[in-house]
């Protein structure tokens, strides 16, 4: 079956996208894919994205919605065969240039962009939640990687108490790195907290503990989160995680926060897709993203 034509009435996701200089929303590709700990290829996850954009109408059906926020594309980064060290400018200043707009969506790429993204928007006044089943706590003496930003961050001077982490995974992280996250202040809530309470809710809780401490919250949307029976297209993705009807009801609900001003969405691989099970989940993460803004 193909899908609707514009010519017969279908107004796509895609419509909303372009260059438009004067849109309240940016869109940035950062296709990072060196110093990744398990190999792949998250540097073909912006073009993948764009391209399934098409496919989303600016309808929803549930709540009689129509999108109509205007979105200005970027472009991507130059990243190509760059480690996420000689990243830090690029990725930025990519951000720190759209400064003016209302929020700023960086679509990787691996994990290893959220550090300079959250430099993007100045590291003394921003807050970070991030959506993992992983800590990122690392150790940096070996250097940058996508299993590190978090650590990274902390070295950079980034106060463990504007850092909130949902959705941590059991069987998938070190006692050391939880005892780490415990000892700078972190605030950690497991994917079974997050399952049994509601990830919307459990997000909620922690936009408005960072709003407290920080003037903007940027969200590292690492969708390894999602339970991997509903999401192969990340190697870091495991049985149990979080279902994919959390991690939009979620998504919706961060996009409507006036305080996030930028957000990533890590991890994505399209080269371990299944069917295109992948593409459409980050194109309706958009979808849910430009949603809960909308409604600020």
């Amino acid at each position: 079956m193909t899908e609707p034509s514009e010519a017969l009435g279908w107004r796509s996701i895609s419509d909303l996208v372009g260059n438009r200089p004067d849109a309240p929303v940016a869109l940035i590709g950062a296709p990072l894919n060196e110093r990744s700990l398990t190999p792949g290829r998250c540097d073909l996850g912006p073009k993948a994205f764009r391209a399934v954009l098409p496919r989303f109408s600016t309808y929803d059906v549930e709540t009689g919605t129509e999108l109509s926020v205007a979105v200005h594309d970027a472009g991507d980064a130059p990243l190509k065969a760059v480690t996420p060290a000689d990243a830090f400018m690029p990725v930025r200043d990519a951000v720190a240039a759209q400064a003016n707009r209302a929020l700023t969506v960086l679509v990787g790429g691996n994990n290893a962009i959220t550090r300079p993204g959250v430099h993007g928007l100045g590291l003394a006044r921003t807050g970070l939640l991030t959506l993992d089943a992983h800590f990122d706590l690392r150790d940096t003496d070996q250097g940058l990687t996508n299993g590190n930003p978090v650590q990274a961050l902390l070295d950079d001077g980034l106060e463990g108490r504007r850092i909130s982490q949902l959705g941590l995974a059991p069987f998938a992280n070190t006692r050391r790195a939880h005892e780490k996250a415990k000892a700078a202040g972190i605030s950690v809530r497991t994917v079974g907290e997050c399952r049994e309470r509601g990830l919307a809710v459990v997000a909620a809780e922690e936009l408005e503990r960072l709003s407290a401490l920080c003037d903007v919250i940027y969200v590292d949307f690492d969708i390894d989160v999602i339970d991997r029976g509903q999401w192969p297209a990340s190697p870091g993705a495991r049985p149990g995680g979080v279902s994919v009807h959390d991690f939009f009801a979620a998504t919706r609900r961060i996009g409507a926060h006036p305080k996030v001003r930028a957000v990533d969405l890590t991890e994505y691989d399209p080269s371990l897709e299944v069917g295109d099970l992948g593409a459409l989940t980050v194109g309706r993460w958009f979808c849910e993203l430009l949603t809960g803004f909308q409604s600020r």
